[in-house]
Parts: structure tokens; sequence; C-alpha cells
């Protein structure tokens, strides 16, 4: 449904309401409070116990807090609700979700307008998350807010349902039509997608460049390189491990006595080795299965975690539930399959060439800077491999067998391809030959198409302009030549045809300048330098390079959106979440203004009464 946020006139409107029309607004702006109150508290405006038979009436959590309401003295909501019945409810369930739609869009466009004011901005697409059995896209916009601060808003959810065309041209209309943002001051786009999303978005991504090339495809900071190449991945095996990890890490973090657990396996596993197994005891209290080194944590806590699981679903002193020890059964039986060791060993070893160069990414911005400049010799290596796999896969091989026979795991062909291909087997092929054919090729091949991909000219160029940075250019002895990549923002700056000479004396006044002074590190200390605005082309062109998604957001307070939203889906039952509560909720310090958002819905119910007159919102409507 299409809400249009209405334009007010409150001094004008106060004038001509009658005493009936402003109690019966007071009346309406209780509800939105309460809406409002139960979005940004996290609590389902249902809640009724399902059991409860029909013939006993139940309410719900709106209705009960209506009543409290009520109780408290609320003389407009007592007057509203004594001609109901006492088991009636006083506002229906369509009423609630029309005043939820109307609250997320007031609010929403308040966060956009501040994105509006700022010209430039990227666009950041995350997984897609279940929200009461539908898969939907969290959607950020980075942005500099007017005191030139990285923010990063939350602004909504898109269903990832459909195929890759319709996915684009949905994506695209709602952040065109519905949001109105003008993609032509798009910047940057990025999109974290697991293995079954990602062949999707990369076809999203690809439409949105064909129409604004600008809006330069880049990884974003929140998340490692390696754990984005693992993701887009086209095996299945990979994507199979992916979800294994994903499950184990929930199984610990869910449950801090299985993580002391788990905590105590690895202290006697590792009691020759006791630093190494404090540092590891350390790694999974955080959150492993983010990091660029995942898969090397992974093969060197197997042993720990087979050895946990084992304990926890051989339980004699019955200390777990029935649930969690048949969970860490299936979780052990799956860890002790070869063809999950052979693919993690494989992904630590394809990966270990792009680790450094990956955590340089989510570095200083002269590590970034760094990392721009090292990718032909990262390509160079990893093309070096693949003329070479036949070698590298005889040592990765032996690393997974070895792997495998420490835990008494036999080593065969996995039991998909044994089951499938059964009839056609050939007796001479080997587990060796297999998984080269079908994992260390065409995992080579795919890390270097991926950083092909998300490495474009554009995004290199765009990278290499983080020369302007004063401490980068330190590095550098002042022998930059920045002007060469700016072309790619000329029609963004201010005073295009005087840049070459403003960009000499940047450098003049960084390289002369007095011994007490410290060269600025980053973008963000570089816009917030008192005299910037003498420099205006150079001003524009770190206001752009600071929105790209692979620049880290500076400040956690400006972050908050992505924070909330974690913290809202891994407190809410995937069942109990909704995309309008889920969005109040992690906007809960955007301003809002109650009349705007009584005058919106008014509007929309006498629009809806004009196209059915016959709706069982019409008197509601005429109440209203």
């Amino acid at each position: 449904m299409e809400i249009q946020i209405v334009e007010i006139e409150q001094s004008e409107e106060v004038a001509v309401l009658t005493a009936e029309e402003r109690e019966n607004k007071d009346y309406l702006k209780t509800l939105f409070e309460v809406v409002l109150f139960m979005g940004k508290q996290n609590i389902p405006l249902d809640g009724r116990n399902c059991e409860v038979p029909d013939e006993v009436y139940v309410p719900d959590n709106f209705q009960a807090l209506l009543e409290y309401r009520i109780n408290s003295g609320d003389d407009v909501l007592r007057r509203r609700f004594e001609i109901f019945a006492v088991n009636q409810e006083y506002c229906s369930r369509s009423q609630q979700a029309q005043m939820l739609e109307v609250c997320e869009s007031v609010l929403r466009e308040e966060v956009l307008h501040d994105i509006r004011n700022s010209q430039f901005f990227s666009v950041i697409a995350e997984d897609a998350v279940d929200l009461a059995g539908e898969e939907h896209q969290p959607v950020f916009i980075r942005h500099l807010d007017d005191a030139n601060n990285l923010r990063e808003e939350f602004i909504g959810f898109l269903p990832c349902g459909a195929d890759a065309e319709i996915l684009a041209v949905n994506f695209l209309a709602t952040v065109t039509e519905k949001w109105r943002l003008n993609m032509e001051y798009c910047r940057g786009q990025s999109f974290v997608a697991s293995s079954r999303l990602s062949s999707k978005m990369k076809i999203v991504t690809s439409r949105l460049l064909q129409k604004y090339p600008q809006a330069t495809f880049t990884l974003c900071s929140s998340c490692a390189l390696n754990i984005w190449l693992a993701n887009s991945t086209p095996v299945t095996g990979v994507s199979v491990v992916l979800g294994i990890l994903e499950d184990i890490y929930l199984f610990f973090k869910n449950s801090p006595n299985l993580q002391k657990e788990l905590e105590s396996t690895i202290a006697s596993l590792f009691l020759d080795n006791v630093e190494k197994g404090s540092e590891l005891q350390e790694i999974v209290q955080l959150e492993w299965i983010r990091r660029h080194d995942t898969f090397e944590i992974i093969v060197a806590l197997l042993e720990s975690f087979v050895l946990c699981f084992d304990k926890v679903a051989c339980d004699n002193l019955f200390r777990w539930s029935t649930r969690v020890t048949s969970h860490a059964f299936i979780l052990s039986s799956a860890l002790t399959d070869f063809d999950f060791v052979v693919t993690i060993v494989i992904l630590k070893n394809a990966l270990s060439f792009t680790r450094a160069f990956g955590k340089n990414l989510q570095g200083q911005t002269s590590d970034v800077f760094s990392a721009a400049n090292s990718l032909t010799a990262v390509l160079h290596t990893l093309n070096e491999v693949m003329e070479n796999i036949e070698v590298y896969h005889e040592f990765w091989f032996e690393e997974a067998t070895n792997l495998a026979t420490k835990l008494d795991i036999p080593v065969k062909l996995p039991g998909r391809f044994r089951r499938m291909q059964h009839a056609n087997l050939q007796p001479d092929l080997t587990a060796e030959n297999f998984y080269k054919e079908a994992l260390s090729i065409p995992t080579i091949q795919h890390v270097i198409q991926g950083l092909k991909d998300i490495f474009s000219e554009q995004h290199l160029k765009a990278l290499k302009c983080l020369s302007l940075i004063p401490s980068v250019m330190g590095q550098l002895k002042f022998s930059t030549s920045e002007e060469h990549n700016t072309d790619l923002y000329k029609c963004d700056l201010p005073n295009p045809d005087t840049l070459s000479a403003e960009l000499h004396c940047w450098r003049v006044k960084w390289k002369h300048r007095g011994k007490d002074v410290e060269l600025p590190s980053n973008i963000y200390e570089s816009l917030h330098l008192p005299d910037i605005k003498f420099f205006p082309n150079v001003h524009a062109l770190l206001k752009i390079l600071c929105i790209l998604p692979v620049i880290r957001v500076e400040s956690e307070k400006f972050e908050t959106g992505r924070r909330r939203l974690k913290h809202y889906l891994d407190n809410t039952p995937a069942e109990q979440r909704s995309r309008h509560l889920a969005f109040l909720n992690v906007n809960y310090d955007t301003k809002h203004d109650l009349d705007l958002m009584v005058d919106t819905y008014m509007k929309m119910l006498s629009n809806n009464v004009k196209h059915e007159p016959t709706s069982p919102h019409s008197e509601i409507a005429e109440n209203a």
C-alpha cells in the first residue's frame, strides 16, 4: 500500500477544527502514541494466547494497553469506548496494521529528509532475514549529516523471494518511487548475501550499474572479504558448510552454559599449548563466524567442536534437554563427514591468499589505500595457484586427510555424489581427484573472478583517491597524482576547472606544515579541518569517498541502525517479527509528528472509503 505523507499547516487547521473534531483527533493521537510505544519497545501488537477458547475473551497487547490507559484516567479514550461492548475490540487488526504502516512511513520520511539534504548517498543491502515466514533484505543508506559525520541509517526491508530480474525492478522502484531517493546521487552500492541470494544480488547490482554507472559496486565495511567470497562461491558443498557453521555459532551463542562447555573442552585439548588454548577460548567468545580467518579457526577448533558435541549428545547427567542433545548429535555427525573436513580445509587454504588484503580493507585509511594498490599482486598469486592447482590441491588434500585421520573420519567420496552417480561411477575416480575438480578448481576460479568483479577499475580509482588524506600523502612523500583518479567525480565538483591548482595547494599545505601539526589520518579528521572550506573541490571529493560502503564508519554512535537491527533480530522469534515494528524499534530516537501521522491516516481512510464504499472500515472512517 502506497502511503502519501500529508503536508500539515497546523496553525490554520487548529482554527477550523470543531470541538468534536479536535476530540476525534486527540483520540487518534492516543492510538498512535500506543502504536509507537509498542514498536519502540518491541511489543507485538497481538500477543494473544492462541490456546484460549474462542468464547473466552482475552484482549491482545494493543487492546490491553488501551484499557490500561482508560483505567489510568484517559478521558478521551474512556468517552470514546463507553459505547462499545465489554468484550469488543476497540481497534481492529486491520486498523492496527494501517496505523503501523503510517507510523513507519512518517518516521522513514523523517530519516529520508536528512538523506536527501546530504545529496550524495550509498545503498547497502544486507543478507535476507526471516520475518514471520517471509524473507526480506534489510536496506541501509549511508550519507553525511550537516556536521560531516558519516551515518548509516536503516531505511526498511525489501522482499527478496522473486527472481533476480523482478528483484532488480522492485529494488529500484522502491528506492526511487516509494522512498523517493534520486539514484543520480547514488555513489556506492553493496550487498552482503549468502550463497543462495548472492547470485540474485549480482544481477541487481549489474542492472543498477547499467542505469546509474556512478553507483560504484564495493565491498561493505561490515563484512570481511573472505566471508563475502565464501558466501558467493557457487559450489553446493561450500553453501552447506557455511550453513553448518552458522548453526554451530548459534548453538553456543544462545547458551552461556554450552559456551562454557566448549571453552572447557578447548582447555583440555590444549594442555600442551596453554597460550594457544587461551587464544582460541577468547576467539570463541567473539563473533568468530564473521572474521577474516574464520576457516583457519574452524580447522584449529574442529577437534574441540566434535568432542564438545559428543559430550553433550552422550550426556548421562541429564544436564541438557533432549532438544539440545539431539541437536549436538546432528552437528557432530555433520562435522565428522569427510566432505565437511575437506571443504573447510580447501576454503582455508584458497582464502589464505586474500586474508591480509581483506583485513587491510577493514583497517585504517592508509591500509585501505595500500590494499587498492596491492590487488594486482594478489591476483598474480592466485593465477599462479590456478596454473599449479595440481600441486596445491595435493598439499590441501593431504592436510584434510591427516585431519580426518586424527578424528577417525573415513576418507571417501561424498555420499550425495555416490547416490546420484552410482550407476556411472568410475572405479578409478579417487576422492582426491573428485575434490580437485569439484571444489579446489572452482573455488580458486571464483575467488579470482570475485575479486575482479568487486574491484572494478572504477572502484580502484575511487580507493586510490584516498591519497588525498594527508597521512597517506605523507607516506607517499607528497608525490601523489590524485587528479587522474578524481576524473571519476569531476561532474560532482563545485569548481572542476580549478581542481589541479587546488590539489597542488592541498599538497603544499601539508608538506610544509609546522612541526607540531599532525597529519589527519582518515577522512573523518580531514572533513572536520577548520580550513577545509578553502578547498571546496577536495571537500567535495572527501565527502563522496566517505560514503562509499567499503569505508568504515568511524564512530559507533552513527552506526546504531545496524546494531539495533541485529539486537531486534536476535531477541525476537522469527514468527513474531514484523517489518513495521522492526523499523519503529530500530529508529527508536527518530523524532515523530503525531499530528502528521493522524492526518495521513485520516486521508488514507478517506481514500479507502471513496474506493470501497462497503468496506468494514467505513464506520471507523466516519468515527474518525
